[in-house]
């Protein structure tokens, strides 16, 4: 999957999210307005009610969709299900729109109704998914290989040396220039501007220009992310912490309310 391919990938998810809000939003607008008490007066009361066929069908799927966003996550991160077939980057992606759009839907089935131990398993969900967001963001800062192994910093500082040496080759760089975009003298933000001076004086082409430029602005960035790793590695840890209780509460929470509604008799079109 190349870069633009990628974002069209993120952009999909996040449209399909948005458009499922907002339509079911305007569905049922004029049950979900009115106060608790006059609901029942609704003349699709019993449709939207979270006993209801769509009010039920709406907890099902948002809950399948909680639970298949979990299993498959989990069966390629602990036993590499699909190892071959999908990298982890993007099944982690997808774990987060599923993790996304299922609490939307379980938050409709409620008809925005919840207290008692329910809330709890809403809050729990909540906390889920704004620190799954959070957690995505920490994990694509830590430089991984293709596989989604993450990389150590030996293996990180072996990477930045072939840039360099990729950046001298293509500006032919002798070594003193080489030393002076990479002394400790020169900030890492200066070497561009460095860069261009020592092209200009070689008079090298635009494109050649564009090139080296390129592999300087990939190399700042990997001394960042190197520069930046353990206090990364820190906060994923730490960031396990707080997510996984949060989802097990809720996923047991969830267990228990569909065991206490088939207890009850409750079906939904079956």
């Amino acid at each position: 999957m190349n870069k633009i391919t990628h974002q069209i990938y993120i952009w999909s998810m996040v449209s399909i999210v948005v458009a499922v809000t907002i339509y079911l939003s305007y569905v049922g607008y004029s049950y979900y307005e009115l106060p608790v008490e006059e609901r029942f007066y609704h003349p699709q009361y019993d449709w939207f009610k979270p006993s209801g066929d769509y009010g039920h069908g709406l907890g099902i799927l948002g809950t399948l969709m909680i639970l298949f966003g979990v299993v498959i996550y989990i069966a390629r991160k602990k036993y590499g299900f699909l190892e071959r077939f999908i990298r982890i980057k993007y099944l982690l992606e997808f774990h987060i729109f599923l993790c996304s759009l299922g609490p939307i839907l379980v938050l409709f089935h409620t008809s925005f109704k919840f207290g008692g131990i329910v809330s709890i398993a809403f809050w729990s969900m909540v906390a889920v998914v704004i620190s799954g967001v959070i957690g995505r963001f920490i994990y694509i800062q830590i430089p991984r290989n293709i596989q989604g192994k993450e990389l150590g910093k030996e293996q990180l500082l072996k990477i930045r040396d072939e840039m360099i040496v990729e950046l001298q080759e293509k500006g032919n760089f002798n070594e003193d220039e080489i030393k002076t975009l990479f002394g400790e003298e020169t900030e890492s933000r200066d070497r561009s501007r460095f860069a261009k001076k020592m092209l200009k004086a070689k008079s090298v082409s635009k494109s050649q220009e564009k090139n080296v430029l390129k592999v300087l602005k990939d190399e700042r960035r990997m001394e960042k992310r190197i520069r930046n790793l353990n206090q990364m590695q820190k906060l994923f840890k730490y960031w396990h912490v707080a997510h996984q209780p949060f989802a097990l509460i809720m996923l047991v929470i969830v267990i228990v309310h569909v065991g206490v509604t088939l207890a009850f008799g409750y079906k939904w079109i079956f």
